[in-house]
């Protein structure tokens, strides 16, 4: 299968540039792979994966389908982040106007993500009068958002089902401690293992994101079958290494001013994989005073918005576009719109547009990156996570932090709970 490719011909970034980071970048490289620092067992889970729990994953997906309508995720970030983005590229773009009677697969829910009462509440009203099974994903189990929502579907399942409702709990936790964990020893539900040396924001090709991506039909064995092939594609420790080209040129551009990375997408299916590239690179760069601010822009949309800007605004910022190769379906424009659109693809519309947009930038001097992904497939998917999560680990490494924690965030949950109380 062809690799994910990066072209980097439009960063404004010369070969003797790259060839400065290169002996950092194989250092980094060699830093990564040695598992010395923590919470790097993801670098090669997708090659040392346990047969057994995948194939108990399996089974459990299919007891969940057989079992429910609709299927409520409970988690918020790493938790959830990596499935909403397999789940949006890999499912039709409007299954939910189908016939729930009708699918093959329940209707996945996410839950625990906000503290709305208005959110919760609404999801509760539209699922209470189907037949429901919910997973909760959280290390701890005092996550605040994920504990909350786990206490009002928790009571919405015990209100129906009585004490059979617990046979309807599927929990991903900690092997060993915290309250979620005490309470599914004690409860006993159906429980999967958070790994002790992956970080939630690289974990979704463990059981954390493996069980609810299968409920939904996802192929999780092509997706570990991409990510480890992507181990093997991405381990060569020189500059035709994709991963050490965008690393690179990532904190080429930072040193010169270039502080946010617009990440863009003419595929909408690629909103929440953007969405999970986000908190990827945000949570693993930004601290000590570091950091690429990343957002994400759906063109063309978000061409009537914010194209002025980025062609004519304060130029801060460089471009990354994720550029999907051969879309899984088209269509014919017909008669009824302009002559010159009368008769064409709309995917290649789509492409002129993607490239009408990189010109125009470049003339202005904007750099901009371009991730070249084959297609939308459970293949595809595992070797995008797998490309994005090494060249963010490396990418920390060239940046002098430590990609694997993420001190500042403990700050705003303390402020929080001293207020609630």
């Amino acid at each position: 299968m062809k690799p994910l490719q990066v072209n980097i011909k439009n960063a404004l970034v010369n070969q003797d540039e790259l060839k400065g980071y290169e002996d950092r970048l194989k250092a980094a490289n060699r830093r990564l792979h040695s598992g010395e620092d923590d919470y790097t067992g993801w670098v090669d889970y997708p090659i040392r994966y346990d047969q057994n729990e995948l194939e108990r994953i399996l089974q459990t997906a299919e007891k969940i389908r057989n079992q429910c309508e609709v299927f409520i995720v409970i988690g918020i970030g790493g938790s959830y982040l990596g499935t909403k983005a397999a789940v949006e590229m890999l499912n039709h773009s409007f299954n939910n106007l189908s016939n729930l009677k009708e699918e093959k697969y329940p209707r996945i829910f996410f839950a625990g993500n906000n503290i709305s009462g208005t959110y919760h509440n609404e999801l509760i009203e539209k699922v209470k009068e189907k037949e429901i099974s919910i997973c909760v994903i959280s290390k701890s189990g005092t996550t605040t958002e994920s504990n909350i929502a786990f206490s009002l579907f928790k009571k919405l399942l015990q209100d129906k089902y009585g004490d059979k409702g617990s046979e309807r709990i599927y929990v991903i936790t900690d092997k060993e401690k915290g309250i979620l964990r005490e309470e599914t020893n004690e409860k006993g539900y159906t429980d999967f293992i958070v790994p002790d040396d992956i970080g939630g924001r690289y974990s979704v090709l463990t059981p954390v994101g493996l069980l609810p991506i299968a409920v939904f039909g996802i192929d999780i064995i092509e997706m570990l079958k991409g990510a480890g092939d992507a181990y093997c594609e991405y381990n060569h420790s020189d500059l035709s290494n994709p991963c050490f080209q965008y690393a690179a040129v990532r904190n080429i551009l930072y040193k010169r001013g270039k502080l946010i990375e617009v990440f863009e997408a003419y595929e909408p299916k690629l909103r929440y994989f953007a969405e999970w590239i986000k908190q990827l690179f945000g949570e693993s760069e930004g601290k000590e005073g570091k950091g690429i601010f990343p957002v994400y822009l759906q063109f063309s949309t978000d061409l009537h918005s914010m194209g002025q800007l980025l062609q004519e605004g304060n130029q801060i910022f460089f471009e990354t576009v994720l550029n999907v190769e051969n879309p899984d379906r088209d269509i014919i424009i017909p008669e009824g719109s302009l002559e010159v659109f009368q008769g064409k693809s709309m995917n290649d519309i789509n492409a002129k547009a993607m490239e009408g947009v990189l010109l125009a930038h470049l003339e202005d001097g904007i750099p901009n990156l371009r991730i070249d992904i084959p297609g939308l497939s459970s293949y595809y998917f595992g070797q995008m996570v797998y490309f994005f999560e090494k060249s963010c680990a490396l990418s920390g490494y060239l940046l002098g932090v430590n990609p694997f924690d993420q001190p500042g965030v403990e700050k705003y949950k303390k402020s929080m709970r001293k207020l609630i109380k």
